[in-house]
């Protein structure tokens, strides 16, 4: 069951959250986009298949599409909620000095980009301004991380997801086995020397980068929610400790953890 609710609408572009609940491992009819559309994930996962790739979509990797561009969709893992952000022609070219967005099919989202997208979404009171503000600043990183990710190599068409695309859903699953490397690649039928240079290779990131940056978006989903007790937070979340914790939050998102709060809202 798919359900939409309208954030904030303008002539220029217009934000929506939308709830996809269920599971469906069967993929959806071909849809064609309308408009140019950012698709950022606030939780959940599911799989998505464009120009013959396909791509796990889930809080790290978000994608683009322009008008035309067709996709199909499947969710094996469950429900999820996303941002879609949809985008007039104009505003796009006008921010963009180009047609059409980058062709691969999913763009990686790092903690900065994590941290704009909710920032914008804290911006609804202001549509002219504040929330058109930081929607330039959203597509600037988007399409910045585009660029980089031309550089990576990605997984080949595949029947089903590749060896990258499994570990990252066993990780984001909290797998019981994806506590480690030794016992994430015995779960995958690898080695662990093949998973991680796969997992760089079609990532651009390191297994330890890529479970601390998932790590880290939930504890600020956290503080975000208005935890205080910090300490709690990472040893629910797997930290050694609570500075463990904060000097990965200062990695990934660029900001301390009471910087975040005070961005965010989550002190007054």
């Amino acid at each position: 069951m798919l359900s939409s609710v309208l954030l904030a609408d303008s002539p220029e572009f217009s934000v929506a959250a939308v709830r996809c609940g269920g599971h469906r491992s069967a993929w959806s009819a071909t849809e064609a986009a309308a408009r140019y559309e950012i698709v950022l994930v606030r939780s959940g996962r599911f799989r998505l298949r464009r120009a013959g790739r396909e791509a796990v979509v889930d809080p790290t990797r978000g994608y683009v599409q322009a008008p035309g561009d067709e996709a199909s969709f499947a969710h094996p893992a469950g429900g999820d909620v996303c941002t879609a952000i949809s985008l007039s022609t104009g505003f796009w070219r006008a921010v963009t000095d180009d047609a059409r967005p980058a062709t691969r099919p999913a763009v990686p989202v790092d903690g900065r980009l994590d941290l704009a997208h909710r920032r914008l979404l804290r911006s609804t009171s202001d549509v002219a301004f504040a929330m058109a503000e930081e929607l330039v600043g959203l597509l600037t990183e988007v399409l910045r991380r585009a660029a980089d990710a031309g550089t990576v190599r990605p997984h080949r068409p595949a029947r089903g997801p590749g060896l990258a695309d499994q570990a990252r859903e066993a990780i984001l699953a909290d797998h019981p086995d994806a506590t480690g490397l030794v016992t994430l690649a015995r779960l995958l039928g690898v080695s662990p020397s093949h998973l991680s240079r796969v997992f760089h290779r079609e990532t651009g990131l390191t297994l330890t980068r890529y479970r601390n940056r998932v790590r880290a978006g939930r504890a600020l989903d956290r503080i975000e929610q208005g935890a205080h007790n910090l300490a709690e937070v990472a040893a629910d979340l797997g930290f050694a400790d609570q500075a463990h914790l904060a000097r990965t939050v200062k990695t990934e998102f660029g900001r301390t953890s009471t910087e975040i709060r005070r961005l965010l809202g989550a002190v007054r």
